[in-house]
Order: C-alpha cells, then structure tokens, then sequence
C-alpha cells in the first residue's frame, strides 16, 4: 500500500457540533464526505480511521489539567470553566466533546503515523485542522490541537524537520504557539490582516522564539485580497522557505474561509484559487519533503457552496486524481444536499475562475500596493533569520 493516499474519516467525527446556530455545523464534514464518495474519490484511496488520542498523546502539546477540564466539561456541560476557554460564545460545552475532539486529534495523529511509517505517502483528516487551541485553553471553535499534535507525534518518531503551511483566512496562532521555541518545526502561515480579524495575532515581526528565530513566518494580508494577490503572496514566500528548510514531512491546514462567500472574513479568495494552492502544496510535497503531505481542514463557514467543493478537491488532488474545474457535481449529492439543509447545491466543482493566473514575485513589485507591501514585511523580517535574501 506504500505511496497510496489515505483520507481519515470516523463518521463519529460529526458529533463535533457546538449547537444550533453555531458556524462551525457538522453538516459541512457529513457533506464532504459524501461528495468525495459521489464523486467516487473513494476508490483512488485508502479510508481509515484512528483511535482517539489517549491522554500521554495529548499531552504532547496540551497541558493535562486542561484535559481534565475539557473532560470535566464534556461530562457536565453546565460546569465548563471558561478560564479554560470553555463555555464561551466561541466554544460552548456539549457532552461528548472531549471524546469527539480526541478522535479528530486521533485521526491527525494517525495520518502523521501512517506517512511516517510509509504505510501512505500522503494523508487528508479534513475534519481536522482546529488550529486555535492552545496547550491550556481551547479558541476559536478549537478544542484540542491536532495540527500540532500531529508534528508533535512526527518529532516523536523521530522526524528533525516538519514544515507546516497555514492558509486559513485566520492565523494559526496555535500551532505556532506550540512551536515558538522549536527550531525542528518552521510554521508558516497566510491569513487576513490581524487588524481585521480573530485572532489578532500573525504580525510578520512575530518570527520566533529564542534559539527558534525565523522558524514561524506570517503573512498579513489586506482585507479584500483576491485570487491573483492571494497566490501572488503564496508563492512568492512559501517555496523558498521550504527549499531552504529542506522538511522531511509538509503538513498543511486548508481553512476554506478565505473565501468571498465566507461571512465571517473578509478576503476574496475563490474555489479555483482554493483548488490552485492545494495543487501547489501537493506538488511542493514532492518537490521538497519526498512527497511526504498530511495535509488538514480547518475554518469554512460556507458550509454548503462552499467547504465540500474545497475539500473534495482536496482530498482528489491527495489521491492523484484530480477533479477537473469544470466536472458537474453529482445530481445525487445536490439532492442530499437539499435534504439536510434545504438549500441547492451548487452545479460545479469550479466558481468559474478557472484558470487562476498572478503575477510572480520575480516580475518586480510595487510598492504602493497593499498587497506587495504584506509580503516585503514578511520577507523583510524572515528571510535575513534564514539566510535568504529578502
């Protein structure tokens, strides 16, 4: 089986639901899942599931009384300890929760076992990628880490180099936390400006810890970035980075809410545009870290549109078949849609933008534009960190 591609999938993973009227609706996972298998996805890979992450796996990133409070609290909602992050508007208590978050961080752990070992040469948990939670508090929609405990459990094994890519519309505040002072992990991540959105973190200046500096990198793009700008800033900092950090695995988090529909951010990004960076990561894979790619969910709160397309696409492109653009979506998935949701499903597999084009880096910059400006700050405040010429 070495070289094939598995996607993770437990349906328990659905119970991961803070309510009614809550953004983050388990529909978005329960339809992903059934669009990768209309589109017979299914047979290009492996399925496989996980155990859920047992305490001495949690703690490789999260400190154990805050395992015991998201315990506490899935048992007894009413007793959630919003000291903890829990409770709150953003991460209301539910039981069951410590038992679904454990299985989400499970099935990251698992795909990070799994292309460690060769038992797959990539991975895709789209359930996963709750990039927010830290190691004593849960945020963000996030309870426990996965994206981190997944590179946790890669440096355990043994890995030396993990590189992980970030392009939710929010910064990965809590992978990078993770790993501020960890010269073996280089976190880089794309998101709207923090000026203009949760979590107000991801400054470019924000480049690491003491003996880790230049390993987190950040790119603060201007509210309203669109395709062109958003893969113009991608590609113009992320395969330089990885060229020089040489990774031995690429681990990457693909919220699908940097997109025009999402409503709660404010870039401009499209499904296409979506579909061109997750291309470009399978690629770099290859190119950079022997094709070694766990690649994760994240934020999407468009969650008919958008999320499933996003990441049926991911998951094609991690099995070697990619779903072309312009492919009609499957009429019987378009009726499960309005069945859960009573909405219509979309009619392609594109936003008609295909192909996306920007301009390289390497073309010159302006420098009254916003968007140039963004990415000289970031490559300003790195590069020198890494030897690289800004």
């Amino acid at each position: 089986m070495s070289g094939r591609a598995q996607m993770m999938w437990d349906e328990a993973v659905t119970g991961y639901d803070f309510g009614r009227g809550h953004p983050m609706d388990p529909v978005r996972l329960k339809l992903t899942r059934r669009l990768v298998a209309a589109l017979g996805l299914d047979r290009e890979l492996t399925v496989a599931g996980a155990s859920a992450a047992g305490d001495s796996t949690l703690r490789l990133v999260h400190r154990q009384d805050y395992v015991d409070a998201v315990k506490a609290a899935s048992a007894d909602p009413a007793s959630a300890d919003p000291a903890y992050g829990l409770g709150t508007e953003d991460d209301p208590a539910f039981p069951g929760m410590h038992e679904v978050s454990a299985l989400i961080a499970g099935l990251s752990v698992g795909a990070a076992e799994a292309v460690w070992r060769g038992e797959a040469l990539h991975a895709v948990n789209f359930a996963g990628g709750l990039h927010h939670a830290m190691p004593g508090a849960a945020s963000g929609f996030c309870v426990y880490n996965d994206a981190a405990l997944a590179i946790a459990r890669l440096l355990e094994l043994g890995a030396e180099r993990v590189a992980y890519l970030d392009v939710d519309v929010h910064h990965g505040d809590g992978v990078q936390a993770a790993f501020w002072d960890d010269p073996r992990v280089l976190t880089v991540s794309l998101h709207e400006h923090p000026r203009t959105l949760f979590p107000q973190t991801g400054w470019p200046e924000e480049t690491g810890g003491a003996g880790a500096e230049g390993s987190a990198v950040n790119v603060a793009l201007p509210a309203g970035t669109g395709d062109a700008g958003w893969l113009r800033a991608f590609h113009s900092v992320v395969p330089e980075l990885l060229e020089e950090f040489r990774p031995q695995v690429l681990v990457t988090q693909h919220g699908a809410d940097t997109h025009f529909e999402d409503p709660l951010a404010h870039l401009a990004v499209s499904l296409d545009a979506q579909h061109a960076v997750q291309a470009a990561c399978h690629g770099m894979a290859h190119t950079y870290a022997g094709g070694r790619w766990i690649a994760l969910g994240g934020g999407g709160y468009e969650v008919v549109d958008v999320v499933p397309r996003s990441w049926a696409h991911l998951v094609a492109v991690a099995a070697g078949r990619p779903v072309a653009p312009e492919t009609a979506v499957p009429e019987n998935w378009r009726q499960e849609v309005y069945a859960l949701t009573r909405q219509p499903g979309p009619r392609r597999m594109t936003d008609g933008r295909w192909p996306v084009t920007f301009r390289e880096w390497e073309d010159g910059y302006d420098p009254a534009d916003r968007l140039d400006q963004a990415v000289l700050a970031t490559r300003k405040a790195v590069y020198p960190l890494r030897g690289l010429m800004p």
